[in-house]
């Protein structure tokens, strides 16, 4: 019998009888893990208002074989804020859903429990960090959130040189299947041609060129916005379930730009 402390993300929570819950958190030195706190949901429990989604806390687990992934799952024995996100998040509906497609993406990234993603929980805490903060714009957060948590699992699109042969760029094509941007020796069935601001947009959200991004005109903020979603749902096979509510606030009609 062991007891572990990490700080971690509440990614969502889960009922558990009539008053405990499951928590899932991504954490900064295991992971993702599911955790049983119990009592949480009684009126008068203080511990459960800080294990809600968006919360960045410092937790300690009673994992009874010794280890936090194993037979059964741990326990959720004390809890204390770092950083209450959710209050700033919660309260307005562009922040909500584009966090909550945050969450989603980082729980789809972490598949396996208890193998470490530094960099994952990193994005996470800052990305909530921003958006709480109201600096940028939801989805543009939303957009540099999805790209560098793309990036830190390997798939890091190309928006200059040819994502195939190398060529250096600017190219015309966009190609999810290859990658990012190619040339025209390159080009395969499905690749799109999207504006060169659009492309422009998205390498800056990606390299953290904020005054770039914050100028950049709404249309080609929604073309941008329709190259991650392609590119995102591509490489984890099917889509967020959360992201078409980021769609239907911003009343965006997502694009992948024209065909040539």
């Amino acid at each position: 019998m062991s007891l572990f402390r990490d700080e971690g993300v509440v990614l969502r929570t889960q009922k558990l009888g009539e008053a405990d819950r499951i928590i899932s958190l991504l954490t900064r030195g295991h992971g993702r893990v599911r955790a049983v706190a119990r009592g949480v949901r009684r009126t008068k429990s203080k511990f459960g208002a800080r294990l809600e989604p968006f919360s960045h806390v410092d937790v300690q687990f009673f994992a009874r074989g010794g280890e936090l992934i194993g037979r059964g799952l741990p326990l959720c024995t004390q809890s204390e804020t770092i950083a209450p996100y959710g209050g700033a998040i919660a309260t307005d509906y562009a922040r909500y859903t584009a966090g909550t497609a945050m969450l989603e993406t980082a729980e789809r990234f972490t598949d396996h429990e208890g193998e470490p993603a530094v960099q994952q929980y990193l994005l996470l805490v800052g990305g909530l960090r921003a958006l709480a903060g109201g600096e940028h714009a939801p989805h543009l957060i939303l957009d540099a959130f999805l790209l560098r948590s793309l990036a830190v699992n390997g798939y890091a699109p190309s928006f200059k040189d040819c994502a195939r042969c190398g060529l250096d760029g600017p190219n015309r094509f966009f190609s999810v299947a290859a990658g990012g941007v190619v040339c025209a020796d390159c080009r395969v069935p499905g690749s799109v041609v999207p504006s060169a601001e659009a492309v422009g947009l998205l390498s800056a959200l990606l390299t953290g060129d904020w005054p770039t991004a914050d100028a950049c005109e709404p249309r080609h903020v929604r073309e941008g916005s329709g190259l991650v979603s392609a590119y995102l749902h591509w490489h984890l096979e099917r889509g967020l379930r959360s992201l078409r509510f980021v769609e239907k606030d911003d009343r965006r009609v997502r694009t992948a730009g024209s065909t040539p």
